[in-house]
């Protein structure tokens, strides 16, 4: 199911976006679906990194080498 929304965006980045739309060929909605869809995505992924993140520091483990060293 589709709802509708209404967004006002800055002129500047109304014109941005109207000069994306045309170079990629896509309808607003599309390219504004994909915008929010990956920015929930990322979102997401930020809020995961930084719940392991503090898990991993309670167990003493500060830095990408150190996860490397405990997972090989």
């Amino acid at each position: 199911m589709q709802e509708k929304i209404t967004i006002t965006l800055p002129q500047n980045i109304r014109s941005a976006l109207d000069v994306v739309l045309t170079q990629e060929g896509k309808s607003a909605n599309d390219l504004i679906s994909q915008a929010i869809a990956e920015y929930l995505f990322f979102r997401e992924l930020r809020l995961l990194q930084e719940r392991l993140t503090a898990k991993a520091q309670l167990r003493g483990i500060f830095s990408e080498e150190e996860v490397f060293d405990q997972v090989s």
